[in-house]
């Protein structure tokens, strides 16, 4: 008879979901679901409204990553007014997205993925937790906060206002950036490339010491997509997509208004997240993943000289070929981390980064609009039709979690597989578990924003186990 372990809810990530491994008699696993049980409907939401507040509506879909919402919407309203953003105001808007990327990869990688990665998968799961890394080594729990505080330090004095900033409106930004601000932000840039290089020398030495194991965890094929610009560099505000295969090399190039010629969803019944694919190479082949992994094994390069310093690193850790295991996304997430830093600053020594030509406004133009952007955990689309007033009539949004549900479906699979032997099962091998998921540092907030019904299902069984009967209520 199958027996079933049920993890819920997954510890140490942004919203709520559950595994469930499915044994057989002898302790095999037969299958492993990761089931998002979380439900919002903000592109229902959205219906009604006029176009211009979508910036304000859609970063409530999450408070870790509002600025990306925030910044793919005012994208997609940029199309629906028709007109160039002024070159201050693209800065700008770059510049908080660095502020984002800053703050939520340091958050991940120190304070949600580092007790794994300092305490060890087996620590006593009293300890093992931001509590226990801090006893264990507060210096570098100060440094991780400090780095997140940047970020958001970052955000708050371009926008106003750390979370849920009221800063890109359509046409460009609201506000320009006085020298003071820019000054205090310079003047600690340097710091937080240290500390973020600490990071990088923590998740190179745990690889070191656990190369075969990080390896083989949640290691499997697949493609591989991220925005690209000058012939395939990494870019995280403003490019063309380009989805890899599992050799690494380039199936496809596309703008991102384009995205629904190549991108479809699937759906399954047992999580509320769907499944993309890449439409040419169909399902299930045709599954890719997103993310620090996945924009890095897209990329040919890194334009800033610390971050491709360490990219150059990267790219020979699978004798050339792209890295395919999971543990490998936090080395990712801190190169990312990197270039943040590191264009955070180009982009302060600009010579227009002062200027007032912010804004440049008109009435709508078009009654479709698409926004994409690189959020920390993907490829974000934010798609929205309105009619010619501006009043929303559809939206459509791909997050980038929903983009990774296929990978970190498999990804709990194949760790739950090549642990799992017989019925007793240690509690850090269903923390290793968890931990295939915190690679992905998956925002179910942002991805779970399905239309539809939510039924609720009784069904009934005898004490034998024997399923008697069902019902439903809309």
């Amino acid at each position: 008879m199958t027996k079933k372990i049920t993890i819920s809810p997954v510890t140490r990530i942004e919203g709520h979901a559950k595994v469930t491994i499915h044994l057989d008699d002898e302790g095999r696993v037969e299958r492993t679901y990761f089931h998002v049980d979380q439900f919002r409907g903000y592109e229902k939401f959205t219906e009604g409204r006029f176009y211009d507040e979508l910036p304000m509506i859609t970063p409530r879909i999450c408070g870790i990553c509002p600025v990306s919402h925030h910044l793919a919407a005012a994208k997609a309203c940029d199309e629906i007014l028709g007109r160039p953003v002024p070159r201050t105001a693209a800065l700008l808007r770059e510049l908080i997205h660095m502020g984002q990327m800053i703050q939520s990869h340091a958050m991940h990688f120190f304070e949600l993925a580092g007790p794994d990665l300092v305490l060890g998968w087996d620590a006593d799961p009293a300890i093992r937790n931001v509590v226990g890394l801090v006893r264990a080594n507060p210096e570098l729990a100060l440094k991780a906060v400090k780095l997140r505080k940047y970020g958001q330090t970052i955000i708050e004095e371009v926008a106003g206002r750390r979370i849920h900033p009221s800063f890109a409106i359509p046409g460009g930004v609201n506000a320009s950036l006085s020298p003071e601000s820019r000054d205090r932000i310079l003047k600690q840039v340097d710091e937080m490339i240290a500390y973020i290089r600490e990071g990088v020398s923590i998740i190179l030495a745990f690889i070191e010491a656990h190369k075969e194991e990080c390896d083989a965890f949640a290691a499997f094929p697949s493609a591989y997509m991220g925005l690209v610009k000058d012939g395939g560099t990494l870019e995280l505000y403003d490019g063309i997509v380009r989805m890899a295969g599992r050799d690494g090399r380039v199936l496809d190039e596309f703008a991102g208004k384009y995205y629904l010629s190549h991108i479809a969803e699937k759906v399954d019944d047992w999580s509320y997240l769907k499944f993309p694919y890449f439409k040419p190479l169909g399902d299930p082949e045709g599954h890719y993943r997103v993310g620090p992994l996945g924009r890095l094994n897209a990329s040919d390069r890194i334009g800033t000289p610390l971050a491709q310093e360490e990219f150059s690193k990267f790219k020979t850790m699978n004798g050339g070929k792209p890295v395919e295991s999971s543990v490998y996304y936090h080395y990712a997430r801190l190169i990312e981390a990197v270039y943040a830093l590191e264009r955070a600053r180009e982009i302060l020594e600009d010579g227009d980064i002062l200027s007032r030509d912010v804004l440049n406004p008109g009435p709508v133009t078009n009654e479709e609009g698409i926004g994409v952007i690189e959020a920390p955990r993907g490829t974000l689309f934010h798609h929205y039709w309105v009619d010619e007033r501006g009043t929303v009539k559809k939206a459509n949004l791909i997050v980038a979690t929903g983009h990774n549900n296929w990978a970190m479906s498999q990804a709990v699979d194949n760790v739950a597989r090549g642990y799992i032997q017989g019925h007793d099962i240690p509690e850090g091998v269903l923390n290793r578990v968890e931990g295939a998921i915190r690679c992905y540092d998956p925002c179910l907030s942002c991805s779970t924003h399905a239309i539809g019904k939510m039924p609720v299902v009784v069904e009934v069984y005898d004490h034998e186990g024997a399923f008697v009967a069902s019902r439903e209520r809309a």
